[in-house]
């Protein structure tokens, strides 16, 4: 089973039926935590407000220094196993990762925008059972980085939420909280003492922590023992159940002294359960991988059908991203008077481009395997095995190389300083826009990328460049443009699929069986 992002619309069947579409055609409209693949590599995203102490619980997990854990603000940071200590940049606009030393003494690489995530690289054993993933501070992430940590959720499998004593909830860590209850997803707390320490108590009372008796103020009723730490653990765990009863089952871990051995045998453990899962979740032979698979077709309109269907999607998944960006529009311009200013204006933008680039290639990927499943079903009769569907992308792929050129559509969009749009094209070239790589891509179509150039850092961070009106206009133009170039580049993939499917398929009708 494949992830995918929910929710997503469905199309009335009227207009289902006039398009040609099958009646069961929807396509997601944003980003959300989904159950994860049995593909996909096992991983821990951690994630909490800023000042509750994430990296030091992270270096605490991973034994090691927490300076070993620094990334520039705003990137991600990716923890493997690996027996050679490595760190390695990841920057949109290059294709190739900017190494530097692994020690608390190495400095970075001087770069022209920050990268979208930094990978460490540890002997730890830890690592062994599974990833580390820290993300950005939520306080920060906004509606765009809230979309990327979801997608990140749900394909990982476990978050780790981290919050300080002296902190709440917020409402935008609620939503995303009640999102992985709903889905197959493993949510453990930390809780840390932060800066103003554990729960407070009546004056004159003698906690736990002193002599493991308490003592009541005078005229108080008889002293029973107080807990700070259980205090502050279980007011935090009412105030997320009140609002997210689904987690009641989560597991609360209070890091208030030792080396967290609580917390990293509870991750092993769920490792442990997950990876059996994962692996039985799906059969090591898909039904009809191999063998002859008869054609039940006529010749007849399931050529023109498909053509109806590709045009029809393609024009919804342009609908559906100019709306996408309009919304874009109105957030950069209250982040620009409101927010981050000129100067934060990259940042914001570049997230917002990442989210988006996630989106297309969602709605892309469903809306291709859809037309295979369809115009398939409809030449070698329905229901299709899943591996006959798999067998159907390779032949696709080369007939698409031949037709197109892959170099032509595996390639990232930049965003220039002057508000425009380059190309850049070339093995590893989108591998850098990754906050969190998954598993290798199976699908048929390479992903949409779409990242700002290291010049739009330049241009907005220096002194002279701070006219908000100036900074709209060119969030504006910008934006018209990623429309445009992302309009034509939807509209160029499926016809392309639409051509080396027409292509495998014909061949398979003439021949009256598919060989692949």
């Amino acid at each position: 089973m494949k992830p995918g992002p929910l929710p997503a619309v469905d199309v009335p069947d009227d207009m289902a039926g006039a398009a040609g579409l099958p009646r069961w055609g929807r396509l997601p409209t944003r980003l959300g935590v989904t159950e994860p693949g049995p593909e996909e590599p096992l991983a821990v995203v951690a994630m909490g407000p800023a000042g509750a102490g994430r990296p030091e619980v992270l270096a605490r997990l991973l034994q090691t220094d927490p300076g070993m854990l620094g990334v520039p603000a705003g990137g991600w940071l990716v923890v493997r196993h690996a027996q050679v200590p490595t760190r390695a940049a990841y920057v949109p606009g290059y294709r190739r990762p900017h190494s530097y030393g692994a020690d608390l003494l190495a400095a970075g690489p001087a770069l022209a925008r920050p990268p979208r995530r930094v990978e460490l690289s540890l002997p730890k054993p830890l690592l062994r059972h599974f990833s580390l993933v820290d993300t950005p501070d939520t306080d920060v992430l906004g509606a765009a980085g809230g979309q990327v940590l979801r997608d990140a959720a749900g394909r990982a499998g476990a978050v780790l939420f981290v919050i300080a004593a002296d902190q709440t909830f917020t409402a935008a860590e609620l939503n995303l909280l009640a999102e992985a209850a709903r889905a197959r997803v493993e949510v453990f707390f930390a809780v840390t003492a932060g800066s103003g320490g554990w729960a407070q108590v009546p004056d004159g009372t003698v906690t736990t922590e002193d002599t493991g008796v308490s003592v009541a103020p005078a005229g108080a009723a008889d002293p029973t023992p107080v807990d700070p730490v259980a205090v502050t653990v279980e007011a935090h765990r009412a105030a997320l159940l009140a609002a997210v009863p689904g987690l009641a089952d989560a597991r609360w871990f209070p890091l208030a002294g030792g080396d967290a051995a609580d917390l990293r045998r509870a991750l092993v453990g769920w490792a442990a359960d997950e990876g059996l899962r994962r692996a039985s979740a799906e059969p090591p032979v898909l039904p009809g991988s191999h063998g002859r698979v008869p054609v039940v077709a006529e010749p007849g309109d399931w050529s023109e059908q498909l053509d109806r269907q590709a045009r029809t999607y393609s024009r919804r998944i342009r609908q559906h991203l100019a709306l996408e960006l309009a919304n874009i529009h109105l957030r950069v311009v209250q982040e620009i008077v409101f927010g981050a200013g000129c100067a934060g204006l990259p940042q914001v933008l570049d997230r917002e481009m990442e989210a988006l680039s996630l989106l297309a290639t969602a709605q892309c990927d469903q809306a291709v395997r859809r037309l295979v499943e369809e115009a398939a079903g409809r030449v070698f009769g329905t229901p299709l095995p899943a591996g006959v569907v798999r067998r159907l992308h390779a032949p696709m792929r080369w007939v698409l190389a031949d037709q197109q050129g892959e170099q032509e559509l595996d390639r990232v969009m930049l965003v220039t300083s002057t508000g425009g749009v380059a190309g850049l094209a070339g093995t590893g070239a989108t591998d850098a826009l990754a906050s969190c790589p998954g598993v290798a891509r199976v699908e048929v179509l390479p992903p949409i990328a779409v990242a700002l150039s290291g010049g739009c850092w330049q241009h907005w961070r220096s002194p002279g460049n701070h006219d908000p009106n100036a900074a709209r206009a060119w969030a504006q133009r910008a934006l018209r443009e990623i429309e445009l170039e992302l309009s034509r580049e939807v509209s160029r993939r499926f016809e392309v699929v639409r051509l080396s499917l027409d292509g495998v398929l014909s061949d398979a009708v003439d021949h009256g069986i598919l060989l692949a």
